[in-house]
């Protein structure tokens, strides 16, 4: 059973464990998901329209999985900051229920987190154990990275206590196709603008630094450790590989695509809304999980471009 199945990452997981034969349980609300996601899945999986704080739905679709991948998420700054009363109670309420409907039935759990959860920390590449460094209440995208805290903090206790068997995974920028550039993410934000001579809207200075990981890499890594005993209890970064900041994103897309776009730069008081704090720099430890299951990413940043241009192309 995927939460969030007809999401981002989801479905891409649904694609692979489908592939492999498997009877797969989709849930969602469509909320940030979509049908357009999950069209090639129609008739080859069970789709359910419902929302993870619902207890007795979850409880259902639990007792009859043997593996929940917990991908259900309100996710994305923008959608933070406009809606930050509904992230909250879906990230921490809603993963609540997904957590002890897995200890109930004594079920496999795998729980997506969010390289968020280290908020401000300078010390890069950033290593699972490491301190979280968060800013003021009052700037309202560290509400996602306290409700996806608390959500870890609970699997850990219910690991610690009652034997919940749970991995936790925290992506850091995980992009691909069927990524959408509603809730402020770059690559297909950009690459959308590239495709048809918009001008791409670097928020700041673009002096942040990111790196990033195809949705492809990302889902290997999530269905070994699904596979792997050894990694319950555990917590793992998955990202990619190369520092690139986003000035040289930008410019990157627009000379791969062949475009004449330009870059604007847009303060960020006018690009989010009040309650916004940037992060200079985020990059992660993959020592980690290459020790567990020897999992690295291969796919390069222009292969990630290539791979966003086409799934926009057919878009517009």
């Amino acid at each position: 059973m995927i939460t969030g199945g007809a999401g981002f990452i989801g479905s891409h997981l649904a694609d692979t464990y489908v592939s492999q034969g498997a009877d797969v349980t989709l849930l969602d609300n469509l909320s940030t998901g979509s049908q357009k996601n999950i069209s090639q899945l129609m008739g080859k999986v069970k789709i359910v329209n419902g929302d993870i704080r619902s207890r007795e739905l979850v409880d259902e679709l639990t007792e009859q999985s043997d593996l929940i991948l917990h991908m259900a998420a309100a996710l994305g700054v923008k959608n933070i900051l406009e809606n930050p009363l509904e992230s909250i109670s879906i990230n921490f309420q809603g993963s609540e229920v997904v957590i002890k409907s897995a200890l109930k039935f004594d079920k496999r759990l795998v729980i997506a987190s969010t390289s968020e959860i280290y908020g401000k920390n300078n010390n890069q590449p950033l290593s699972e154990e490491d301190d979280r460094l968060i800013g003021s209440p009052t700037k309202i995208r560290w509400s996602y990275s306290d409700a996806k805290a608390l959500e870890e903090a609970v699997a850990f206790f219910l690991f610690s206590t009652k034997n919940l068997k749970v991995t936790t995974i925290r992506f850091f920028n995980t992009v691909g196709p069927r990524q959408t550039g509603k809730y402020g993410m770059v690559i297909p934000r950009f690459v959308e603008a590239a495709l048809t001579g918009k001008p791409l809207e670097i928020y700041g200075e673009g002096n942040q630094k990111r790196v990033f990981c195809h949705v492809k890499d990302a889902v290997g890594a999530v269905v070994s450790l699904s596979a792997t005993d050894r990694a319950i209890g555990e917590v793992f970064n998955v990202g990619g590989q190369g520092e690139v900041s986003i000035l040289d994103l930008a410019h990157t897309i627009i000379k791969q695509l062949n475009s004449d776009s330009k870059i604007n730069f847009i303060p960020y008081n006018y690009a989010y809304s009040e309650g916004f704090e940037d992060i200079s720099r985020r990059v992660p430890n993959l020592d980690k999980i290459k020790s567990f299951i020897g999992w690295e990413p291969n796919i390069s940043l222009n292969q990630i471009i290539s791979d966003v241009a086409f799934a926009v192309s057919k878009d517009i």
